[in-house]
């Protein structure tokens, strides 16, 4: 009897020094559906021993709740009900770390905040506003900062960064408006297609478009324009993309080096937009890369170089290009990869031997260091 008296008053200790983490969801973002997979995923494997996940979903209109409902809620998307949610924010006093939860006709209530984990991909959530909020409040960010989160959504910026630093990059130009049509087409004629159009700052390949010919330019632009007030045209580079999961600050430690292998497109169209990466119906991802060990080493060593450049902390996925010639080029930085346990990220550090638990649990403890 004892010893089990003993075992409950451990238990609860433990249950008391939890951190309070507040897990963000959806996002006013179009991409807010794949952050609700990322989400679910990362809650259902958080060490509950260490951490207690405070939910807050951010609905594609930006309106914030704090979400009590069954997880699998999150996964299916209905979470967003009236009774699982009750309106929320975060408070950005810096002396007084909660979370104020708005009940009905009564007085806010506000929950203690130990870290916030933005787990949103795309803008409104991976470009540094939401970051700004956690760094405004002084609350422990997990992740990537303010500063490296905007420069890493914004395409244009992390490539003259990347480049700085030594790695080569697409040879690109940037439109500001819709009108610069016969700019994009001179800049088309002068390297030749096929040309990528994509928006500065989008993710998961929303709006890109791999232009063949002349006729297809226009149409392409106007498209990216849907979603971003800026427009980059780049270079098309032959070979294969290659990614590294990389995490730490001042110590790194990075994952085996991945590859995408298109096959579906013999004309040459294709590419890793939006539908592949979430159905795999005309690709395949190889983890490890079918490289040498060698090139792979200098992969994972670029991509710590071009971490360490945008100023990345927490976590981050590089994606490079692997041309025939063994040279690598720089693709861009997503500092909140899909974290799903089939995503990129989780998959390349589990082939380095880190369990999707251990990840998980080294990237949010890393935010109180």
């Amino acid at each position: 009897m004892i010893k089990d008296i003993e075992g409950e008053q451990n238990l609860k200790t433990e249950m008391e020094n939890r951190k309070n983490i507040v897990v963000l969801f959806g996002g006013a973002s179009s991409e807010y559906e794949v952050s609700l997979q990322s989400a679910y995923a990362v809650i259902c494997n958080m060490d509950r021993k260490k951490y207690h996940p405070v939910t807050v979903g951010i609905t594609r209109e930006g309106q914030w709740f704090y979400f009590t409902g069954e997880t699998d809620k999150i996964q299916n998307d209905t979470w967003c009900n009236a009774a699982d949610c009750v309106p929320a924010v975060l408070s950005p006093d810096r002396t007084n770390h909660h979370l104020m939860v708005c009940r009905a006709q009564s007085v806010p209530e506000s929950i203690p905040v130990d870290a916030v984990f933005p787990v949103l991909h795309g803008r409104n959530g991976e470009d540094g506003t939401i970051q700004g909020i956690a760094e405004l409040a002084g609350i422990p960010l997990v992740g990537c900062g303010t500063l490296s989160s905007a420069l890493c959504m914004d395409k244009d910026r992390a490539h003259r960064l990347a480049e700085r630093s030594g790695v080569r990059v697409p040879r690109a130009m940037v439109l500001m408006d819709n009108t610069a049509v016969n700019k994009a087409c001179a800049f088309a004629e002068t390297i030749g297609f096929p040309v990528f159009v994509k928006p500065v700052k989008a993710g998961s390949s929303f709006g890109v478009t791999k232009v063949k010919d002349m006729k297809n330019l226009a149409p392409a632009v106007a498209l990216a324009f849907n979603y971003d007030n800026r427009v980059i045209l780049e270079e098309a580079i032959e070979g294969f993309e290659v990614g590294c999961a990389v995490c730490g600050r001042d110590q790194l430690t990075v994952g085996e080096v991945d590859e995408i292998e298109l096959y579906g497109a013999g004309d040459g169209s294709g590419f890793f937009d939006y539908t592949e990466k979430y159905t795999l119906k005309t690709s395949a991802i190889h983890v490890p890369a079918r490289i040498q060990k060698e090139k792979a080493r200098e992969i994972q060593e670029t991509a710590k170089r071009i971490y360490r450049a945008l100023d990345c902390a927490g976590f981050a996925r590089v994606d490079l290009f692997l041309t025939p010639e063994g040279e690598i080029v720089f693709n861009e930085v997503n500092t909140i990869p899909g974290f799903t346990e089939h995503s990129r990220y989780p998959g390349m550090m589990r082939a380095a031997g880190y369990g999707f638990a251990e990840v998980l649990d080294r990237i949010i403890g890393q935010a109180f260091f």
